[in-house]
């Protein structure tokens, strides 16, 4: 699928440094204006039609064919959502890849929304007592750059990616099979090292390499849109795992989910702003959220890109898919994950196909996934404690 290497939706949606340092001079002399961005949408005609005819020549009943079918379908819709950029469709398009603020958690019965609102409350305190603080020590870019090229090459030999800095990447870091490229002009933290260990090399590089190796399936090793929820989710589920997420890093996924909310809600650029930055993010990080909020969409309001959804909802997702594999004693479920980029029904749907060995799951799978004795009593926990209600629980009576 030649085709799905010209839709690239991040990059095309990617506004530079410029408008975000415009903004900031403004807010910071007391005079905020929204961004003005133009970005002129691709010509991709060409492309989609040959999407549309490759789904349109797979076999539903092959699970093969079928997952080839629902990866170009997913990139249709991610040019015709490309397509429509600044307008109201753009949006109906992300909800339709990405999903809404509003949708339910699955299993549960609360939405989105709701969950990032509850870890907002049950971590404002501990923000008001310090425990949520920015940290003095400021690493570079070439720094991180150095100490991550030395964890990959233990982790993947003479197949470690690359390590770039690009000063207009969006986010902190994005990831590819053979590079992993980090945002210049920024400061990182040592918390910050090991999530981009864990989260861009050891889950995102990691499922591209095994998926581009696949003997069959070869666009497994492609970012489909369609899979950016378990993807994002596995990822962040890592750095949970590790213990390589703080409080910081968790109210920053809630606090994506709140702006989004805000921006289908008519917010605009200013408004899904001082939502990060009441949140706790510094000025810098807060503009940038917004920017992400608003890649694509129109920073006057009600037009935002919903895909910053992905990383709360899918940590929620794959945190339940895993206890669920755990309990029903399918462990090899776990490892499957890892075998290319898959959204979660793909690893069941497609277990005759790895049964058979015509798709591997035999590639690089990260450390914590491998011990499962020891994730499995991460997750029989995390299950048992779902019965206890912390309103009936009381720090001055005796337990």
């Amino acid at each position: 699928m030649d085709a799905a290497s010209e839709v690239r939706v991040l990059s095309r949606l990617t506004w530079g440094e410029a408008p975000v340092e415009r903004f900031l001079r403004g807010w910071r002399a007391g005079n905020p204006r929204l961004p003005e961005v133009e970005l002129e949408a691709p010509d991709l005609d060409d492309v989609r039609a040959e999407l549309d005819a490759v789904a349109a020549a797979a076999d539903p009943d092959d699970p093969l064919q079928a997952f080839v079918r629902d990866t170009a379908q997913s990139y249709s819709t991610a040019v015709r959502m490309l397509d429509s950029m600044g307008t109201p469709a753009f949006t109906e398009l992300s909800v339709e890849l990405y999903g809404r603020p509003g949708d339910g958690v699955p299993g549960g019965r609360h939405t989105h929304a709701e969950l990032a609102e509850r870890l907002l409350d049950n971590t404002d305190d501990l923000r008001a007592a310090g425990v949520v603080s920015e940290e003095d020590l400021c690493l570079t870019a070439d720094t991180v750059a150095a100490h991550l090229t030395e964890a990959f090459s233990s982790f993947f030999g003479d197949r470690a990616p690359s390590i770039e800095i690009d000063p207009d990447l969006a986010s902190k870091a994005a990831a590819g099979a053979s590079r992993v490229r980090l945002r210049g002009k920024t400061c990182f933290t040592e918390v910050d090292v090991l999530q981009l260990r864990e989260h861009e090399g050891f889950v995102h590089a990691a499922t591209m390499m095994n998926g581009r190796s696949q003997p069959i399936l070869t666009c497994m090793g492609i970012s489909t849109p369609r899979t950016t929820l378990t993807q994002e989710g596995l990822a962040t589920f890592a750095e949970v795992v590790t213990h390589a997420i703080d409080i910081a890093r968790l109210r920053r996924l809630a606090l994506r989910t709140v702006a989004i909310r805000a921006a289908l809600d008519g917010g605009d650029f200013l408004d899904v702003f001082r939502v990060f930055l009441e949140g706790g993010q510094t000025e810098d990080e807060s503009a940038r959220s917004a920017m992400r909020v608003y890649r694509g969409g129109d920073p006057r309001g009600g037009v935002p890109f919903t895909k910053d959804l992905v990383y709360l909802a899918g940590l929620v997702a794959v945190h339940s898919y895993l206890r669920k594999a755990i309990a029903e004693a399918r462990p090899e479920l776990v490892r499957r994950l890892f075998a290319g980029r898959l959204s979660l029904s793909d690893v069941v749907s497609l277990d005759e196909a790895f049964e058979a060995g015509h798709l591997d799951d035999s590639g690089f799978v990260a450390p914590w996934a491998t011990r499962l004795d020891r994730l499995g009593a991460y997750l029989a926990f995390s299950a048992a404690l779902d019965r206890v209600d912390l309103s009936m629980v009381s720090l001055e009576a005796p337990l």
